[in-house]
């Protein structure tokens, strides 16, 4: 049974309540006052809405960006590896991981676990975590109600924990993007949200320099970094970028001095 933790708005979204019911005060007072108390409330969805276009930001609540500094002076990071798992490209960055002795965290999507069930029970069986990335990957998941993306998240713990046994601790939306809905959600489900230090945009990019790169630049301890198994541009020869960059980034890793390890490990 999952146990819920105490939600406390954080300081934009009580603001953004405070707002609301000035507003509708004003309103009832002095109904000659609704144009200032729609301006109001309009600029605050203005405010709400770039705040959860902003992924790595905590203007909407807790947001995990790096590890804790305990894993930091220990020489961790974490790779976290997304929209997954892929039934071709999946089995291959799990023999690279393996070969590297790293260990990542994948938030999956609960149709694709469903779908690829043995895949799925292999990642966890090897070492690695599979999280929560939402139970279909909804491109307006941002945009979504209350409703639709508690059950959203709650069918993807479901499917996560009814395939590998274990019940995710982390959750990540859509491309990380939010609204103030989520985080009581997270609250009440006890999940923890959790971004990056640094993303590749290895969906869009599928050079393999260039997403090694953009990972590796000024890489410390205590990182977050993201890649993609699914959705995963491919190179010139047709490969999923992330086959061609990862074994780079574990190169660096080990030149670095650095160890992968899982958000659950570190965090």
């Amino acid at each position: 049974m999952t146990v819920a933790r105490p939600w406390r708005p954080s300081a934009l979204v009580g603001a953004s309540m405070a707002a609301h019911v000035t507003a509708a005060g004003a309103v009832l007072v002095s109904p000659d006052l609704w144009p200032q108390a729609l301006s109001v409330v309009v600029a605050d969805h203005v405010l709400l809405g770039l705040a959860g276009m902003w992924p790595r930001s905590r203007l909407l609540g807790p947001n995990l960006v790096r590890l804790p500094a305990s894993a930091a002076g220990r020489g961790e990071i974490a790779l976290t590896i997304d929209d997954g798992p892929d039934a071709e490209v999946t089995p291959r960055v799990l023999d690279l991981l393996d070969a590297a002795g790293a260990k990542a965290t994948f938030f999956c999507i609960g149709e694709r676990v469903a779908k690829h069930a043995a895949l799925a029970r292999e990642m966890s069986a090897r070492g690695h975590v599979i999280e929560n990335h939402s139970q279909r990957h909804l491109t307006l998941f941002a945009a979504s109600g209350p409703r639709r993306m508690m059950a959203e998240i709650v069918a993807g713990q479901d499917t996560i924990a009814d395939t590998v046994g274990r019940v995710p601790r982390f959750f990540r939306p859509t491309a990380g993007l939010r609204n103030p809905f989520l985080d009581p959600i997270l609250c009440r489900l006890n999940l923890r949200l959790a971004t990056w230090t640094r993303r590749a945009f290895d969906t869009r990019c599928g050079d393999a320099a260039t997403v090694h790169r953009r990972l590796a630049r000024g890489l410390v301890g205590g990182d977050i970094l993201l890649l993609h198994d699914g959705h995963a541009a491919r190179t010139t020869a047709g490969t999923a970028v992330i086959l061609e960059a990862l074994p780079m980034l574990l190169t660096t890793l080990r030149s670095q001095g650095l160890r992968a390890v899982t958000l659950a490990a570190a965090a």
